[in-house]
């Protein structure tokens, strides 16, 4: 009805599939269906009883007001602690802005930053926002390849073609979303090597640093030697502490950048609830038990799932080292990634993603997320196993 009179730059904007996938599969399950969630990015555990009780506290002690647009000052101060302790970078209170979720940081760096003709680097297969937010404040996003020969690591050798005069942001993401795949500390050394002194910015997507198995040692680009003002680390409280409702996250910046992100967020939110704040300020200096067992437990689905699509004939699939996404190859099946999604969803009642809703690099791949019990992933093998046969 309103189309022709919308604001043209809606037309760019994009969305992420995997809420699209949810609403339709929760529509079948409104008709009788049983569906298997594996198409959406969130921790089946609840959040752990010590944030739940701080953010009641909080609620209790009236920390139900506005604060300032950055966050409150004592959490602003813990977030730098810990980054500085998890990260091994100095941080202050000041080079810290608190938002509602992780996603207000990619939305207000490329506002902020990137201009109409501006270039972007970005992963691909990757989070569809990223993509999504550059065309739609008009830059020109350029996508880097994750292959699976190369573990879904960039190329350093293949980014460094990519990079021009018009390259303003570069945009890494490890562990990553839909891989999980890691870049090696060597690939990080080489990337910093590659665009230090371009007055290149680098946004570097590290909500799953937690989220790690085999030994993987994931790294920040801010540690490399004069990086550190030139990267906006993105990160948060959804996935390592179960909080995707709370909507809690963060970034780490220069304090100049700080300044922008905030005016960002006064002309947007406000600011970031302040029991929320609480929680995940005793998020961070509680106790790590149940953050531990979640990965634990993760690491365990992974080679379930893991070991169960690789003995489906004409199904390959990596074995992850970080998040809690697998991205197996359907080559050889002879479907596109989009038909896959649509028969496991009508003939298997399994919700997965097409690995194009990642980018056109995607194409011949799905992704799961094991966010899912044991006994749910293994009846999911079953009746993909089931289905496969009969294609």
């Amino acid at each position: 009805m309103f189309e022709n009179l919308l604001a043209a730059k809606m037309a760019n904007l994009g969305t992420e599939t995997a809420f699209m996938v949810l609403a339709k599969a929760k529509a079948l399950e409104a008709q009788g269906r049983e569906i298997i969630h594996l198409e959406i990015g969130e921790p089946d555990f609840d959040t752990p009883r010590n944030i739940i009780d701080a953010g009641i506290k909080a609620l209790n002690a009236g920390y139900t007001h506005y604060t300032p647009a950055p966050g409150l000052p004592e959490v602003r101060a813990t977030i730098a602690e810990y980054a500085t302790r998890q990260k091994g970078i100095p941080y202050t209170a000041e080079e810290v802005v608190i938002t509602p979720g992780g996603k207000p940081i990619m939305f207000f760096t490329i506002l902020a930053l990137v201009n109409p003709g501006d270039e972007v680097i970005y992963p691909n297969p990757g989070f569809p926002i990223y993509e999504s937010v550059i065309n739609f404040v008009g830059g020109k996003a350029v996508p880097i390849p994750l292959r699976e020969e190369n573990d879904f690591r960039l190329d350093v050798d293949e980014l460094a073609a990519l990079i021009s005069p018009r390259t303003k942001l570069l945009i890494i993401n490890s562990p990553a979303n839909p891989t999980g795949g890691v870049l090696t500390p060597a690939d990080v050394a080489r990337i910093a090597d590659l665009v230090r002194g371009k007055n290149i910015f680098i946004l570097s997507d590290e909500i799953y640093d937690r989220i790690v198995y085999d030994g993987a040692q994931p790294v920040s680009i801010a540690a490399q030697p004069g990086m550190k003002d030139w990267t906006i680390i993105l990160d948060g409280f959804s996935k390592t502490y179960a909080m995707t409702g709370w909507r809690l996250g963060f970034g780490l910046m220069h304090r100049e950048l700080a300044e922008r992100i905030a005016q960002l967020m006064v002309n947007s939110n406000s600011c970031t609830a302040a029991f929320t704040q609480k929680a995940g300020q005793e998020a961070l200096t509680g106790p790590q038990d149940a953050a531990a067992a979640m990965v634990a437990e993760f690491k365990r689905r992974r080679d379930i799932i893991v070991d169960g699509l690789n003995s489906i004939p004409g199904i390959t699939c990596k074995r992850p080292l970080g998040s809690f996404y697998v991205f197996p190859s359907i080559k050889g099946l002879g479907r596109s990634s989009q038909e896959m999604e649509a028969i496991l969803m009508e003939r298997a009642g399994v919700a997965a993603l097409s690995g194009t809703a990642f980018g056109r690099f995607g194409e011949g791949y799905l992704r799961f997320s094991y966010a899912n019990s044991v006994e749910n992933i293994e009846k999911a093998l079953e009746k993909i196993a089931a289905v496969v046969k009969e294609l």
